[in-house]
C-alpha cells in the first residue's frame, strides 16, 4: 500500500461524527487510571476526540499532532489552550517522554507497523501507555468495492498504485509483537453496526476518509465516473432498510499497552 498526504475535508469527515466518536470513547474508557503527565494525541484531526482528554485529564500537558493543516485549524480554534503541532506522524517521536500516546484512526495510514509500533513503546516513559484503534473493516465491501472500480475503470492505471494488502494486520499479530514489550496488554475488536441515513452513506462515509486518497488521483470528469460506479456497488451491498437507514456493519481495532 502506498500511503500519501491527501487533502483532508474536515466537513466530509465530520458529517459522521458520532458514529466516529464512539470507538475513541471506547478506547479512552479502557486506559488505565492515573494522572499523566504529557499526552499525545496522535491523528488528533479536528480535536474532537483530543476535547475528550482534556475533560478526563484536565491538568496534563496534551498535545495534538497531526499533518492536515485544515483539521489542525479546527482543532486550534476549539481549544486554543492546548498546543498543537502539524508533523508527519511516520517520523513523530515526542520531545518529551510520553505518559499516554494515544491514536484514533490514525496508524492505520501508517506502514511498517513492525518498526512503528515499538518506536512508539520506546517512546513512552516508564509505565506509560500507549492507547491505539484502527479500522480493520479492509475485507468488508465498503473497501474491497473501492479496489473494484478502481481496477475496471478507465482510471485503472492510475489507482492501481493504490491497491495492496490490508494495513492493519490480525489481532495476534499485534499480540507477538508488543507482548515482550509490555507489563500489561489488553487487544480487542469491535464490530459496530452503524446505522446511516441519507443518499449513499456508505460512500459518504468513506469520501471522508480511505475513498479520499483515490479521489485525489483522478481528474474531475474522472472522479465522478468513479463515485457513481462505487457508489451503485454498494447500493447492491448495503441496501436501504424499510425505515430509509443504512446497515453499516464496522470492524474495528483496539490495542492497550503499558510499559514497564
Amino acid at each position: 500500500m502506498l500511503f500519501l498526504q491527501m487533502s483532508w475535508s474536515p466537513s466530509q469527515y465530520l458529517k459522521f461524527s458520532q458514529p466516529r466518536l464512539r470507538p475513541a470513547m471506547d478506547l479512552l474508557a479502557r486506559i488505565p487510571s492515573s494522572e499523566p503527565h504529557w499526552i499525545y494525541d496522535l491523528g488528533c484531526g479536528a480535536g474532537n476526540v483530543t476535547a475528550a482528554l482534556l475533560d478526563r485529564w484536565p491538568r496534563a500537558c496534551i498535545v495534538g499532532v497531526d499533518s492536515s493543516p485544515a483539521m489542525l485549524a479546527l482543532a486550534a480554534r476549539a481549544l486554543p489552550q492546548l498546543q498543537w503541532q502539524q508533523r508527519p506522524l511516520a517520523d513523530w517521536r515526542p520531545d518529551t517522554p510520553a505518559d499516554l500516546i494515544y491514536s484514533n484512526a490514525a496508524l492505520h495510514w501508517l506502514p511498517n507497523h513492525q518498526q512503528l509500533f515499538p518506536a512508539l513503546v520506546e517512546a513512552l516513559a516508564p509505565g506509560g501507555v500507549l492507547a491505539v484503534q484502527m479500522p480493520r473493516n479492509f475485507s468488508a465491501p465498503s473497501h474491497t468495492l473501492i479496489a473494484a472500480s478502481a481496477r475496471e475503470g478507465r482510471w485503472r492505471d492510475k489507482l492501481a498504485p493504490l491497491l495492496g494488502e490490508a494495513p492493519v494486520a490480525e489481532p495476534q499479530s499485534y499480540y507477538a509483537l508488543l507482548a515482550p514489550l509490555a507489563s500489561s496488554l489488553d487487544i480487542w475488536e469491535s464490530e459496530y453496526l452503524q446505522v446511516l441515513s441519507g443518499d449513499d452513506p456508505v460512500k459518504e462515509w468513506t469520501k471522508g476518509s480511505w475513498l479520499m486518497q483515490f479521489l485525489d488521483r483522478l481528474e474531475p470528469d474522472e472522479r465522478a465516473d468513479f463515485e457513481a460506479d462505487y457508489a451503485r456497488r454498494l447500493r447492491a451491498a448495503y441496501p436501504r432498510q424499510a425505515d430509509g437507514s443504512t446497515l453499516f456493519p464496522f470492524r474495528r481495532l483496539f490495542i492497550v499497552l503499558q510499559k514497564p
